[in-house]
């Protein structure tokens, strides 16, 4: 991999460590440090998730215009002010605005370091985004691993250790991403290509892709908002909670060339790896259902694990793919505020669903969410197939 990857390797690394000191733990604070409900928890947290979308939508312009460096300074800045500031006053109001500041910062960030990724390395395909993806499940692991630990001892630690690991990370954005612009300027855009019509296509597609991303992000997120509650519920510690996401980033690193021989083996299609990423959603999601303590969790954990190793790197290569020069950022865009628009609506929709009619009825809903993420998915590669017709050949990506 060239040395602009690694660079944003470590960034991607840096900065999921330092948001995952915190994002495990936000419906546990809520709930039981400012005594809210679930459904209260997950407003708080569409609101976060809301001013991500924004980010995601604005970072991603941001790259078509100005490139990767500045864009992703941006989003660095605001980020760092936001942490600077829950670390000195966490209380219910600033808790709420600084953390909404800092969901439109990190926005910002994610479709950049992609959409560089994706520019540095065009010979990668799907691989330079794996990369990036492995990097954020490496925060991942840190960042709840460590966090769990500092939590038990005082929740105040956790602000302060956030606040750390992003001046860290803002440090090597400064230094190590300058010169990464990316195909910011590109002279092309989906307004003026000769062929406008494929385009449109194109564009249909990766929407109609990330219809069923978003399904899946719902589902995904009722691990960080009413599974998190119910765990502590029956009894799982808050150390434990934390070691599942701990065992989830580093199966993610650990695994991952089993799984990229078994992607290579048998996905031979991005629609295959996709479906069966969705499949595999919905047996994890069968196992937590009957669970009824740390064992059970565990084993969902493991699945739900091997499930987004299929689908999560998957959509920001088809995004990449389909995305038309000096759009790139654009592109990612879409993306990044899909999965941040599930993470928003997932909190939410789950928290109506289990105060009002349980735990079960969440478990059901969800696996009819999977169902119609993977129709989805099959109508994508179809209107994928139409704009190929009289195109050029397939990107590597889709081989």
């Amino acid at each position: 991999m060239p040395r602009a990857l690694w660079i944003l390797i470590i960034g991607m690394a840096l900065n999921v460590t330092a948001s995952s000191f915190l994002w495990p733990l936000n419906t546990i604070f809520i709930h039981d440090h400012f005594g809210k409900s679930l459904s209260a928890a997950g407003i708080i947290l569409m609101a976060n998730a809301l001013a991500s979308v924004i980010g995601n939508l604005v970072g991603g312009s941001l790259f078509d215009k100005i490139g990767g460096y500045k864009t992703s300074l941006a989003g660095v800045f605001i980020t760092v002010a936001a942490s600077i500031g829950l670390a000195i006053n966490h209380q219910w109001i600033p808790y709420i605005v600084l953390l909404t500041i800092s969901g439109f910062g990190t926005g910002i960030i994610f479709p950049a370091i992609f959409a560089m990724a994706g520019s540095c390395w065009k010979e990668g395909g799907r691989k330079a985004f794996n990369a990036i993806y492995v990097a954020q499940n490496l925060g991942v692991a840190l960042g709840s691993a460590l966090g769990g630990v500092i939590a038990s001892f005082s929740f105040d630690y956790i602000f302060t250790a956030n606040m750390g690991m992003y001046l860290l990370f803002m440090v090597l954005a400064i230094f190590g991403f300058k010169g990464m612009e990316g195909d910011a300027g590109g002279q092309m855009s989906l307004l003026n290509e000769q062929q406008p019509m494929k385009n449109q296509k194109r564009l249909y597609a990766l929407l109609t892709l990330c219809l069923g991303y978003f399904l899946c992000w719902v589902g995904y997120v009722q691990w960080q908002s009413t599974i998190a509650a119910y765990t502590q519920e029956i009894g799982i510690s808050l150390k434990q909670y934390s070691v599942l996401w701990t065992i989830n980033g580093a199966l993610i690193v650990l695994a991952q060339p089993i799984v990229s021989m078994v992607i290579k083996w048998f996905a031979k299609s991005l629609k295959i790896q996709l479906v069966t990423g969705m499949l595999i959603f919905i047996m994890s999601f069968s196992v937590a259902a009957n669970a009824d303590g740390f064992s059970g969790f565990l084993t969902a954990m493991v699945v739900l694990t091997i499930g987004e190793m299929f689908v999560w790197p998957a959509v920001p290569a088809v995004a990449d793919t389909l995305a038309v020069r000096g759009k790139e950022g654009f592109y990612q865009g879409i993306v990044n505020s899909t999965a941040t628009g599930g993470r928003m609506a997932g909190p939410l929709v789950g928290g109506f669903l289990v105060d009002g009619y349980g735990m079960n009825m969440m478990f059901s809903v969800l696996s009819v969410f999977f169902i119609m993420a993977i129709l989805t998915t099959l109508c994508y590669d179809r209107i994928l197939k139409g704009a190929r017709q009289g195109a050029e050949p397939a990107s590597h990506a889709h081989k």
